[in-house]
């Protein structure tokens, strides 16, 4: 789907493309990539690495065409395996062409561009366009950390009950998101430092939006490893603690072994087929049955004085 956005009050939608307006496409069809390639000149392989869903961080500058690529940060609640990951937004852009292709469906555009109307906010060259929306990632980034968070939470209370397979491997699920977003953001970093340094075009950045960016980013990845730390903290406990509830369970096991073994050698000792004095006893199945009790008492008695249990 292509839409077309120009300044106006905030960032406004086009009815078409116009020299030197925001083209947008999102989970591009092959009609909008003819149109990118062929219409707008795009260079094929800018494409292709914006459609490689594991392209890092990075700018390049080809054939007068800038090609910047970034991560967004991205929800799938129907993915059970890793429900928040990152994905690459590429921008392109050219004398009076401007481009931004993202394979995947995200609320991020829509509410940054809402921002600029609520704000009344213009870009005033691509940089800056590329800025901000380098700084409306992280705030999403921090976003989705909260969420992050509350299901971090929820997790530690369902085990403080009861510790469930299901609910380490929801703790997993989310430390692998986590791993996803520190790689993300670090490259994002790597990225804001490069642009920063551009030699013919520094002196034209806003500031101010540098410096959001800019603390945006730390806040995002500092975040980010706390809570990988927390994942990493609360994993390593509760498997200590199914260890040693296992290791309590077998040593019950163990000991109600040792006290049964007593009676069921006192009776093979007497049931067998030797002369042992209580073969015509008329109460010799009592006097077993006595010592076989006496024995698993003493052994009880000997258990709870060592403190076994």
């Amino acid at each position: 789907m292509i839409t077309y956005w120009r300044n106006g009050k905030g960032i406004e939608p086009a009815d078409q493309w116009e020299p030197e307006c925001w083209v947008h496409v999102e989970q591009p069809t092959q009609e909008d990539r003819k149109y990118l390639i062929e219409e707008l000149e795009i260079p094929e392989e800018f494409y292709n690495d914006v459609e490689d869903v594991d392209e890092r961080p990075r700018i390049e500058f080809e054939d007068n065409w800038f090609f910047i690529l970034l991560r967004l940060p991205y929800h799938n609640p129907n993915d059970e395996r890793v429900p928040y990951s990152a994905v690459p937004l590429g921008i392109v852009f050219k004398d009076d062409v401007f481009a931004t292709i993202c394979f995947h469906q995200t609320p991020i555009i829509s509410d940054f561009i809402q921002h600029t109307v609520r704000r009344g906010i213009n870009f005033a060259d691509y940089f800056d366009l590329v800025l901000r929306l380098l700084l409306s990632s992280s705030i999403w980034f921090l976003k989705y950390l909260k969420r992050i968070n509350v299901s971090i939470t929820v997790a530690e209370r369902e085990m403080e009950h009861s510790v469930k397979n299901r609910d380490l491997q929801s703790l997993l699920r989310i430390e692998k998101s986590l791993v996803y977003f520190t790689t993300s953001l670090r490259g994002n970093d790597m990225l804001l430092h490069r642009i920063k340094n551009l030699r013919n075009y520094k002196n034209t950045y806003d500031e101010e939006v540098l410096e959001d960016v800019g603390i945006e980013l730390r806040q995002a990845m500092e975040t980010t490893n706390v809570y990988s730390d927390i994942i990493s903290s609360l994993t390593d406990t509760y498997s200590s603690i199914i260890s040693n509830n296992l290791s309590d369970v077998m040593k019950q096991l163990t000991i109600i072994s040792l006290i049964l073994m007593l009676p069921t050698l006192v009776a093979s000792l007497f049931g067998m087929n030797v002369p042992n004095g209580m073969e015509n006893n008329p109460y010799g199945f009592l006097i077993i049955l006595s010592i076989s009790l006496v024995s698993s008492l003493l052994g009880m008695l000997f258990i709870v004085k060592k403190r076994w249990f």
